[in-house]
Parts: C-alpha cells; structure tokens; sequence
C-alpha cells in the first residue's frame, strides 16, 4: 500500500469472526477482507468477501481444533501453492514448512485441543527446534528459561516460552514479544528476550498476590454461600473479583483456581467505565463458550461481549451486573454438568509396578507425545512411603519416596505444593501419589524424576479413577 492511500485489503488473524460491524465498515470502504479465525460463530457472520475458518457451519476440513495460528498457516501454504502453480514463487521465498516452529508455539500457548492434525503440526515444530532450525526468538527464550533446545517438548512451550511472550502483552506492550520472534539475530533476540524474561518475573509476582486472594475469597465462599457445604447448594460455576487485579493476569489466576476447585472459574477486573473484563477457564466436559452462548441467550442484554473455546474464554460486562452473571453462569454451568462424572474425581491411567517406574518407561512417553489439551501425558498413582520433604522456595515440594514394599526409591517434586499465606508441615508417612514420570537433565546427566500431581491420603484411592 503506497503512502497516504486507503488498504485495498485487510486480512484478520486469530480474530473478525464476530466483527460484523467492523467488516461492514470496511466493505462500505471499498476494503476487501479476508477473515482467518478459529473462534466459533455467533449466529451472524460477518459479510467478508472470503472467510477461512474451521468452525463455520459447511466447513468440511478435518480438523475443527485448529489455534488461529494453524489457519494463518494453511491459508499460507494454500497461497504458496496457488503462486507456485501460477509460477509467480519468487528464487528462495520460504517454504511455509520453515514456519512451523511459529506454528507449533501458537499451537500449544492458545491451549487447544491437540488432536491428530495439531499433534502433527506440534510435533514437526519441535522437530525444526530440536535441530535448531528456528527463529532466533524461540532459542533466546529456551535459555533464559534454562531449557534444553536439544529436548524440548511442548509443555516448555506451553510453560516456559508462552508465558514469557505472553507476559509483554499482560504488563507492558506486546510488540516486544513479537520482536523477539521476528528477530533476525540471537543477539537481538536475546536482549529482547531478557526483556521477556523480566516482564514474566514482574508478571508471576502479581499473579501470586492475585491468586493469594482469590484462594482467601473462595474459603470465605466455602463458608458464607456453600461453594462445598452440603447444607447449601453447591457452586458449579465460580466467579471472582477484585477492584484492585491487573486484567492482563485474570485469565492465569483463573486457571489456577480452576485446577484447586476442578469446576469453572472466571476471574474479574476494571477495564474502566464501569465495566469488567473476565477470564474464564473451564474443565473437561463444559464447554465454556458455549456456556456464555446460553447465558446470554437467555439473558438479554446481560453481556456486551464474549468470546472463546471449550477450555478459555473471556467477556465483558457492566460491573452493576457481575452478581446477576454470577448466578447464571452457576446455573448453566450446572445444568451441563454431567451429573454421573465426580467434580472432584482425578482421573489415572492406573499403578505401575516398581520395575515400570523406570528412565525407560518415561522416555517412551516422552516419545509418544507431544502431549496438551484433550491429549494428557498419562499419569498413574501409586502408594510410596516419603523418606525425606522439604520445601523449595515458597511453593514447591521436595520429596524422595520409597514404593510401599520399600523395593525402590525415587525422587519427586510437587510444584506450587504450599499455599505460602499459610504456615503448612511438608507431608510425612504414606501417601497416595498421583504422577507423572519425567527425564530430569542436569550436567548432562538424565535421572527419572516424579513429577506430582496431587498428594493424597492413602485410603484416598475411591476418589482416584
């Protein structure tokens, strides 16, 4: 587009499905618009002239779990090929197999479902990683997070390069992050992924301070309207609010709460105006966007805007309607719960056998992934007796455990174990572990490591399916 001259034509990423107003504007602008999004639709679509996106109704590609990068990705190779066949590919344009360490990184960070065609996609990207054949970005973030290029896999994505990029976005401006990952050179990548780095220092110390106090609403929940009294009705669907949270951290807030309750959560901030931004997170078996389809279906007028997946989603609201929120979310989120699954249930693939409990054992798991959302890492449970606990930092558990016949010991760590508002012993005796079995690399040696999940009674083997 020349200086001074109207775009001839605007094309969406991860977004425009529901910007009926905004693709109309840009039509009656003489702009054409191309829409590549992965959200589900409202009941209008936007008059774009071409929209690319997995969930509209028709829509006849494989797979409806694409992340918004996906489509940019086949709508891109759709394009290479198009110019290929018009022999327009100009000498040494990229092939879109070059982006597929992009590729898997958005995959993984926006947490949707890794089915077949993105578990392919996830698994190729870490592949171009592993052998250093990726921006210089990704490789200056794996090192401030001290981890291995050489053995990534997607839960570094997910926990140690998404966060950082992420964080610019919650706290600062997220045109850092995408500088990073347009860098041409490590060394630009690195001062800006030191940047990064800080950014996600600042970023957790809000979210713990966040999350204290969440966690401080929810107890005094439990007590004042039943969130888990039997006396009272039990609170399917939480919401959350503070006036002093940071709204680019709710979301994260909310999944933690989510994992200690096991039901849906939404956090609330000020966006100003007197309105509210929310971050839900859900759990498996509810799907949340469509939770807030019915909510404000049935209830008209109650929310301005609202958007998401099965697992993420957000909204706005009037802040005078958080209370009339809450209570409708309760009750759809109740109304699609299925009444025969435990809330409280935590699902294993079962106990293994001292032998099984082995470097072997989780380097083959390691092998079958990658592993996210709607594809778990296996996990298994198992009685061991703790020989030794300690605590790391504030949060975390040290633990070395012996199996109950006392034929192997093993050592494992439970991270964000402690609530540090609360003085708490480490655990002692026996105790029902629920685990994941992880390759340990430090100084170049690998050691079998239990990565736990949940510690738990003994007897407690009823609530573990």
């Amino acid at each position: 587009m020349a200086a001074g001259r109207e775009p001839s034509l605007i094309v969406t990423v991860d977004n425009g499905i529901s910007s009926v107003a905004g693709v109309a504007a840009a039509r009656a602008l003489g702009i054409d618009v191309l829409v590549t999004d992965h959200h589900l639709p409202g009941a209008e679509l936007p008059a774009a002239n071409v929209i690319v996106n997995p969930n509209v109704p028709g829509s006849q590609f494989a797979s409806r779990a694409l992340a918004g990068v996906g489509v940019a990705f086949y709508v891109m190779a759709a394009l290479r090929r198009e110019l290929d066949v018009r022999g327009q590919i100009q000498a040494g344009a990229p092939a879109p197999a070059e982006w597929l360490d992009l590729v898997a990184l958005g995959t993984v960070a926006d947490l949707v479902p890794l089915d077949t065609n993105n578990r392919v996609l996830v698994s190729q990207g870490l592949q171009r990683i592993r052998a250093g054949r990726c921006v210089p970005g990704i490789s200056a973030l794996l090192e401030f997070a001290k981890r291995s290029r050489l053995s990534i896999t997607a839960a570094d994505l997910g926990f140690a390069v998404g966060p950082r990029l992420n964080a610019a976005g919650r706290l600062d401006d997220m045109t850092i992050g995408i500088r990073c990952l347009l860098a041409d050179s490590m060394v630009d990548a690195t001062a800006l992924a030191a940047r990064l780095d800080q950014l996600n220092l600042e970023r957790r110390a809000i979210e713990a301070r966040m999350q204290a106090e969440a966690m401080a609403a929810v107890k005094h929940l439990r007590t004042s309207v039943a969130l888990t009294d039997a006396t009272g009705p039990e609170r399917s669907g939480v919401c959350l609010f503070d006036e002093s949270w940071h709204q680019g951290v709710v979301g994260l807030v909310a999944g933690r709460i989510k994992d200690q309750l096991r039901r849906p959560v939404f956090a609330f901030a000020r966006a100003g105006e007197g309105e509210l931004r929310g971050s839900g997170r859900s759990v498996a078996g509810i799907h949340i966007r469509d939770v807030l389809d019915r909510v404000a279906t049935a209830n008209p007028g109650l929310l301005d805007r609202f958007g998401g997946h099965a697992m993420a989603a957000g909204l706005s609201l009037a802040e005078h309607l958080l209370d009339d929120f809450a209570r409708a979310f309760d009750a759809e989120v109740r109304r699609s719960s299925d009444p025969n699954k435990r809330a409280n249930g935590i699902e294993t693939d079962g106990e293994l056998g001292p032998t099984e409990i082995a470097l072997a054992t989780a380097h083959a798991l390691r092998a079958g992934g990658p592993w996210g959302q709607a594809f778990p890492e296996p996990s298994f449970d198992g009685v061991f007796a703790i020989k030794s606990a300690r605590r790391i930092g504030d949060r975390h558990l040290k633990l070395w455990v012996e199996t109950a016949a006392r034929e192997r010991a093993f050592d494992a760590v439970a991270f964000n174990y402690f609530d540090p508002t609360e003085p708490q012993a480490p655990p002692a005796g026996e105790v029902r572990l629920v685990y994941r079995l992880d390759v340990n690399e430090y100084q170049g040696e690998r050691r079998l490591q239990l990565i736990v999940d949940h510690v738990l009674p003994v007897d407690a083997a009823a609530g573990v399916r």
